[in-house]
């Protein structure tokens, strides 16, 4: 028994001798961590568009939401994160801080979502809120490929689709 533990000890410490060796297990270990978190938080990049202080100009901002089993509900976490605004500072949100998600429903390819009456408003910061609508509308049509539309409603009214088609401030 002492003799294979002797034998281990030794092919072990022959293996790990070489330095491109340790760095390729230690690479493997680091891969594999990785994929365990991955699949175990089950984490979906997505993408947020907000703007700058000085120019409003958009920026994006990259965040990792964990996904679910309901594709509404993946959307109910992206929308509610935009809502929150961004976290790099020196950005601006793109709503009012006050304003909710009321209610959102995913039927068929198309996205049902209505917003408190804050919403209505331009943030205290700066910006339109027809061009805040549609920077909302293009991200959620880039972060969620199964979605074919979205209309959205404030306070049960609904906002007119087609001021988003006709210049929307992100392509796909």
């Amino acid at each position: 028994m002492e003799n294979k533990v002797s034998e281990i000890y030794k092919q072990t410490a022959g293996f790990l001798s070489s330095k491109f060796k340790r760095r390729l297990l230690l690479i493997g270990i680091l891969a594999v961590a990785a994929l365990t978190e991955f699949f175990v938080l089950g984490l979906a990049r997505r993408t947020f568009v907000f703007y700058t202080v000085n120019d409003g100009v958009l920026v994006v901002e990259d965040r990792m939401l964990k996904r679910s089993k309901s594709r509404e509900s993946d959307i109910i976490r992206y929308t509610e994160e935009t809502l929150l605004g961004p976290v790099a500072p020196g950005l601006l949100p793109l709503f009012p801080r006050e304003t909710r998600l009321k209610s959102l429903l995913y039927r068929n390819g198309v996205i049902y979502a209505d917003f408190s009456a804050d919403a209505a408003l331009p943030p205290v910061e700066g910006g339109k809120t027809i061009d805040n609508f549609r920077t909302l509308y293009a991200g959620i049509l880039r972060n969620f490929s199964y979605v074919n539309d979205v209309r959205f409603f404030i306070e049960g009214n609904a906002i007119f689709i087609d001021e988003f088609l006709q210049r929307p401030v992100i392509a796909r």
